[in-house]
């Protein structure tokens, strides 16, 4: 599959490569210059292979109640936000996702990978509730992401909106049919807009003649790793809990008795008492941890989940399922070698700036 802007991804000597079904941009020459970018002035990225749901009906707010760990009763308003999971009856990550509460109902940005199950499963639970409730899959809109310290100025220019400016994070609004959040996955500023097809083109013409560097899948990980950020299938998976990939503190219970798909399993799970948790790795000598590789530490063996070398920082870092108590030194193995390194708190890097210590 292709999106809309596929010719333009082409004709600017993109590298391509198939992601979830997609033929999907991985860098176009540099992801160093692309990452770059983003820390200093402004990158934007193709992501219209996620999936746009809108959720409408006079039970939509009932329905997401017991679909999300997080409670949709804290979004008051048309244009708020927030960062959520559904969870599978093993108390497993199906997917995390954006959820915006619009003025007709809700919309929910969801993982490309997890899109065709996300939809199987909520029209599944719609049907076993008895619920009213109508799910429209947007295939006519387009997503872009524009990050950097300058993509909220370069943005509001084009629509020419000094709204945009003072728009909070987390926070959306409509201006000429274009959905624009406050939201990104880079660690930068920055907004994401959901656009028709027709005007994504001119929209992205626009960002390039305004030099935002094109950016592709290869950079975009690079700056969520550094950020500290999970990503879908990798650091999270059906098999792991939240608690175990640190995003407990999306789980909204705090003694409420809502219910939501997972929780009894998930509080069974608690009580049993976690085993695991994910946290970050530095390495402090040459070398670059990857995927898979195995974490030793005092008081048991972790894997990293993702790893790569950080173009902001200069050396290599990354995320690692280790066991609860594990902190301070560890060694991690690559390619039969042993490398010093150290489990730290992410993110590592937050606005271009080293953050953890």
């Amino acid at each position: 599959m292709r999106t809309s802007l596929y010719p333009h991804h082409v004709q600017a000597g993109a590298k391509m490569v198939d992601f979830a079904g997609w033929e999907m941009p991985l860098h176009y020459g540099s992801q160093v210059a692309e990452h770059e970018a983003v820390r200093t002035h402004a990158g934007c990225f193709d992501v219209s292979h996620m999936g746009v749901l809108d959720i409408r009906g006079s039970q939509a707010r009932e329905f997401l109640s017991y679909l999300l760990v997080s409670d949709i009763e804290r979004l008051h308003q048309p244009g708020q936000s927030f960062y959520t999971l559904i969870l599978n009856a093993q108390a497993g990550i199906m997917d995390d996702l954006i959820v915006y509460r619009t003025e007709p109902g809700y919309r929910v940005i969801v993982n490309a990978a997890t899109k065709s199950t996300d939809l199987a499963h909520m029209n599944r639970l719609i049907s076993t509730r008895g619920v009213v409730v109508e799910i429209s899959h947007r295939a006519d809109l387009n997503i872009v992401a524009v990050q950097g310290p300058a993509a909220v100025k370069i943005v509001a220019q084009y629509f020419n909106s000094s709204e945009l400016l003072d728009l909070a994070r987390f926070n959306a609004v409509v201006i000429d049919g274009a959905f624009i959040a406050r939201t990104g996955y880079t660690g930068e500023d920055g907004l994401e807009l959901v656009l028709e097809n027709s005007k994504a083109a001119t929209f992205w013409n626009y960002l390039i003649q305004a030099k935002v560097e094109p950016c592709g899948l290869a950079a975009r990980d690079s700056l969520r790793l550094e950020a500290g950020l999970n990503l879908n299938t990798q650091d999270m998976t059906p098999r792991t809990l939240p608690d175990e990939a640190n995003l407990k503190w999306t789980v909204h219970v705090d003694g409420s008795e809502r219910d939501f798909y997972g929780r009894t399993t998930l509080e069974q799970c608690r009580a049993e008492g976690i085993q695991q948790k994910l946290t970050g790795v530095v390495v402090e000598e040459r070398g670059i941890v990857r995927q898979d590789c195995a974490v030793f530490t005092d008081v048991g063996v972790g894997t990293i989940t993702s790893g790569l070398y950080s173009p902001t920082l200069g050396y290599s870092i990354g995320l690692a399922r280790v066991p609860i108590a594990a902190e301070g030194h560890c060694t991690v193995e690559v390619r039969k070698r042993e490398l010093q390194a150290r489990l730290v708190r992410p993110p590592f890097v937050r606005n271009g700036v080293k953050v953890h210590k």
